[in-house]
C-alpha cells in the first residue's frame, strides 16, 4: 500500500519504518527541514533500539523515504497517518493546532479521496473535527462537490525502548472509524502482523488510548501508595507486588514501586483524560489522586536523601540515570528533573551520568556536573542516587564504588539492589517500600 506519515517524530518514525518493513511504499514527511536532512544523511534524531537499522534497511530497499514536501506526501498516499505532536496545554487539554494544520493541508492538496488516520494521541471527538475540516476547507463545502475523505483513529501503544518490537508484535491493533471501507483497508494493512484487531467506532478508539495509559499510570501510583504503607508497617513491597501480580485479574506488569512514572505519554494522557471528562461534565477524581501520588513520590524520595545525609546543603550527590526509563534518551517529564531541581534548591552539588540522555538533559538541567561514566559520578559523592534502571547500572562494581565515595550512602529509586547485600558491603542503603 502507498502510505504517508505526516510527522517524523518518535511515533511517526517508528510507524513509518515498520510499515515499510511490512512491504509498503512509505513517505515520512516533516516540516522540520533540519530533521529531514539528518534522516536523509542516515542519522536518527532519537535513540530507540533497532530503529536505526530498520530505517537504513528500508531506505536501501527504496520502500522508505523522507521529505519536507507536504504536497508530495499527500499526492503519494492512499492512506495518510497524522503523527504530529499534541503537546499539553496549561489547562491539561491537548494542543491540536498541528493536527488541524495537517487536516487543512490535506483538504487543500488532495486530488482524490484519502483515508486519513489519527495516529497522534488525541481527545475524543477529534475525529469529528478532522472530518469537518477535510470536507469544509477546500473552498467548496457544498454537498457532493467536496472530495469524500475517510477518517479513522488508530492509536499507538508503543513503549519507548521497545517500540519496534511493540509495533511488529502488538497485543492488539485498534481501528476506529465510521467508514467500513476505512476499517477494512486498515485491517488489511495490519494483516501481516497476525495480531488481534479491535474494530470500533472512532470515538471509542480515541478513548481507548487515554483509558489504557491512565489505567497503567493508576497501577503505578497504586503500588507506590502500597510501598509507603509497607515502609510504615515493616512489610516488603516487592513481596506484596509478587503476591498481587500472580492473580491473573491483576498481573505483574506496572507493579514496580519507585519514584513514579514519567515520560511524555502517561503524564500528558492522564492530564488529558481528566480534561476530557471535565469538559463533558464528569469529575475524574480518581485520576487526580493518581497524579497527586505520583508527584508525592519525588518529594518522598528527596526526603529520604535528606534524612540519610542530615543536611543537603554543601553535599555532593551522584546521580545515575536521567532518562525517564532505560533504553531511551527521552527526558520529558523525567522524575530526575524534579528530584535534581529540589536537591539543588537545597544547596546540594549534583554530578550525573546517563548512557544516552546526557545531551537532552543538558538542555533542561543546569548547574549539573555531567560525568563520563558511572564511577566518575560516584567519585567523592556523599550519596549516590539510582534514578533509572539501566542494565549497566545493575552490573556496577559496588566494591569499586565503595572506594570512590566520600560517604557510603546509596538511595535507590528503582529498587535495583538487594538491601541485605548492600548493607553487608557497608552501605547505608535506602530504597522504596523495603526496610
Amino acid at each position: 500500500m502507498k502510505i504517508s506519515v505526516i510527522g517524523s517524530g518518535y511515533v511517526g518514525l517508528v510507524a513509518g519504518a515498520c510499515f515499510a518493513d511490512m512491504g509498503n511504499d512509505v513517505i515520512c514527511q516533516d516540516i522540520d527541514q533540519g530533521k529531514i536532512k539528518t534522516l536523509n544523511e542516515g542519522k536518527i534524531p532519537i535513540y530507540e533500539p533497532g530503529l536505526e537499522e530498520l530505517i537504513k534497511k528500508n531506505v536501501k530497499a527504496k520502500r522508505l523515504l523522507f521529505t519536507s514536501d507536504f504536497a508530495r506526501a499527500v499526492e503519494h498516499a492512499d492512506i495518510i497517518f497524522i503523527a504530529v505532536g499534541t503537546p499539553p496545554r496549561d489547562d491539561g487539554g491537548a494542543d491540536l493546532s498541528y493536527v488541524e494544520n495537517v487536516a487543512r493541508g490535506i483538504a487543500a492538496k488532495a486530488k482524490k479521496p484519502k483515508i486519513v488516520v489519527e495516529k497522534s494521541t488525541v481527545p475524543v471527538l477529534t475525529g469529528e473535527r478532522v472530518y469537518q475540516v477535510l470536507h469544509c476547507s477546500n473552498g467548496n463545502a457544498e454537498k457532493g462537490k467536496c472530495i469524500q475523505h475517510m477518517v479513522a483513529s488508530n492509536p499507538e501503544f508503543l513503549r519507548e525502548g521497545t517500540a519496534v518490537s511493540d509495533f511488529m508484535k502488538p497485543d492488539r491493533v485498534v481501528i476506529g472509524s465510521d467508514s467500513e471501507k476505512a476499517k477494512q483497508t486498515l485491517k488489511e494493512l495490519y494483516a501481516p502482523l497476525k495480531a488481534k484487531v479491535v474494530l470500533t467506532d472512532i470515538k471509542s478508539a480515541e478513548i481507548i488510548k487515554h483509558a489504557s495509559n491512565s489505567f497503567l499510570a493508576m497501577k503505578i501510583s497504586f503500588i507506590n501508595a502500597v510501598a509507603n504503607v509497607c515502609e510504615k508497617t515493616g512489610a516488603n513491597v516487592e513481596q506484596v507486588a509478587e503476591g498481587m501480580g500472580l492473580d491473573k485479574r491483576i498481573g505483574p506488569s506496572f507493579l514496580n514501586a519507585g519514584i513514579g512514572y514519567g515520560g511524555f505519554c502517561f503524564p500528558k494522557d492522564v492530564d488529558a483524560f481528566i480534561w476530557i471528562a471535565e469538559r463533558n461534565g464528569y469529575d475524574f477524581a480518581l485520576l487526580k489522586e493518581v497524579q497527586s501520588i505520583n508527584r508525592g513520590q519525588r518529594k518522598i524520595f528527596v526526603k529520604k536523601v535528606e534524612d540519610s545525609l542530615w543536611v543537603l546543603k554543601g553535599k555532593t550527590i551522584g546521580v545515575l540515570g536521567l532518562a525517564f526509563k532505560p533504553n531511551t534518551d527521552d527526558m520529558r517529564f523525567a522524575p530526575s528533573i524534579e528530584i535534581i531541581n529540589e536537591l539543588q534548591a537545597q544547596g546540594a552539588k549534583v554530578k550525573a551520568f546517563d548512557p544516552e540522555a546526557m545531551g537532552r538533559a543538558k538542555e533542561i538541567l543546569k548547574g549539573v556536573e555531567y560525568c563520563n561514566g558511572m564511577y566518575e559520578a560516584a567519585k567523592g559523592a556523599d550519596a549516590l542516587l539510582f534514578l533509572t534502571e539501566w542494565d549497566e547500572f545493575k552490573k556496577i562494581d559496588l566494591g569499586k564504588v565503595k572506594k570512590l565515595m566520600k560517604q557510603l550512602i546509596i538511595c535507590d529509586g528503582r529498587n535495583m539492589f538487594n538491601p541485605g547485600e548492600l548493607r553487608e558491603l557497608g552501605f547505608n542503603y535506602v530504597s522504596i517500600g523495603r526496610l
